[in-house]
Order: structure tokens, then C-alpha cells, then sequence
């Protein structure tokens, strides 16, 4: 995946003419003439929907002993969905399954489901197999409606995206910062785009661009990744 990519999950904006992929939240729309994937927050909650989650469905968020919802150390307000059972993973799958079914209605090409390594901040109350159980579930809509499915970040999950969830490309970030890009590009060979960021050293973006820029797609941002006009807004590709 060579065409240049700009990731817009922190507000759309115009991408610049040379961009032909574009990453966008769910709720903003595609951009026409680009290959738009939509942006789905499936294994966490987003900030906004978290009374939602609290209110309609508590028993798919994940709770620790005291009963207290898991959260995101580093992202206030986003909860971990329950992963650990096959009801509970059905159940999270419905709800997503219609984002999905409605990101295909409106005219984007991919899902990104994200925060698949979500057992990684769970204190072991959720594990590896139980994300890709609930990620083979999530897949099958977005292919059953044509689109295709990307697996976000979880290099630790070696090829289990591809070959057990099915997913058919990664959005890999930091990976050349965490010394992950060969797991990804051994999973899905170039069907891979990279997004480094700019509070960490250069040196792991033009070392990127060296060693698979021309393969792949490579794409410097800030870490909030706002929108063009906004302060410390940073768009860079190689």
C-alpha cells in the first residue's frame, strides 16, 4: 500500500491532492476519490459514548475485582470492552457490526478496528485469544458487505490477524519507534501503511523512510493528529 496516507482520526480536514488513503472516524464522512477506511474504536469505548456503554450495555464493559469499570491508563474515559466470553464478545459485535454496516452504507472502503491489543492493559483479565475472537467476529460484516478489514497496531499478535481474524492489511503506528515493522510486514507483506510521530526522535521517521518508504506507505503526524490549520498540526510523508 504505496499511496500516500494522511490519518485524520482527531477531525477531518481536505487532504492534500497527493494523499490516496485516507483514515477518518466513524462519524465524519468519506472523502470522495479516496480510499477512506473508517475509523471504528471496537475493543474500548470512546470518551463521548462512555455514558452509553454505562447506561445501555455495562455488562460488555470489562470491571476488575471491586466491580469498577477497566479504563485506559493513557486515554481518559475510554473503558475496556469484555472480551473474555463468547456471549460477551457476540454481544460487542452486534453493536459494532451496525457502525460497520453503516460505514459501508455511506461509502467507505475499510474498517480499522482499533485498539486490538486492548488485553495488554487489562491486569490479565482479558487475553490475546480472546481479542482475536471477538476480531474474527468483527471482520466477517465489513467482508460480508464487500469492504475490506485492517488490524490496528498488536504486532505482539504476530500473523494471528491475518491468518485467524482474516484482516487483510495493518495501520501499523510507531512501529519503526518500537522496532515492529518487519511483524507487520511479515503478516501482510506491503499491504501496510506507518504513521510515526513527531514527539519522539526524527530519527525513527527517516529511518522508516529508508528502510521501507518505498514500499509502503509512511506518514509522519502529530501525536493528536488535528486537523490542518490547527495549532501543532504536522503532515509529512516520504
Amino acid at each position: 500500500m504505496n499511496a500516500r496516507f494522511d490519518i485524520q482520526i482527531g477531525g477531518a480536514y481536505p487532504p492534500v491532492a497527493s494523499v490516496g488513503i485516507v483514515l477518518r472516524d466513524r462519524l465524519d464522512d468519506p472523502v470522495p476519490g479516496k480510499y477512506t477506511i473508517c475509523y471504528v474504536n471496537a475493543f474500548q469505548t470512546q470518551e463521548q459514548e462512555a455514558n452509553y456503554w454505562r447506561g445501555e450495555h455495562p455488562d460488555l464493559l470489562l470491571k476488575d475485582s471491586s466491580g469498577e469499570y477497566v479504563s485506559d491508563p493513557d486515554w481518559r474515559g475510554e473503558y475496556l470492552l469484555d472480551t473474555s466470553t463468547p456471549a460477551r464478545r457476540k454481544g460487542i459485535a452486534t453493536i459494532v457490526d451496525g457502525w460497520t454496516g453503516d460505514c459501508a452504507r455511506r461509502g467507505f472502503q475499510a474498517i480499522e478496528f482499533d485498539n486490538l491489543d486492548s488485553w495488554t492493559r487489562s491486569g490479565d483479565r482479558l487475553s490475546p485469544a480472546d481479542n482475536v475472537a471477538l476480531a474474527t467476529l468483527l471482520v466477517a460484516h465489513p467482508h460480508a458487505n464487500g469492504l475490506a478489514a485492517a488490524q490496528h497496531n498488536a504486532a505482539d499478535l504476530g500473523t494471528a490477524g491475518k491468518d485467524e481474524a482474516k484482516m487483510d492489511f495493518a495501520i501499523a503506528e510507531e512501529c519503526q519507534r518500537y522496532g515492529e515493522c518487519t511483524t507487520y510486514l511479515s503478516a501482510y507483506g506491503n499491504h501496510v501503511v506507518e504513521v510515526e510521530y513527531t514527539d519522539n526522535p526524527r530519527s525513527a521517521y527517516v529511518t522508516a523512510c529508508a528502510a521501507q518508504g518505498r514500499k509502503i506507505s509512511v506518514a509522519l503526524r502529530d501525536r493528536e493528529v488535528v486537523p490542518a490549520g490547527e495549532k501543532g498540526y504536522h503532515y509529512e510523508v516520504c
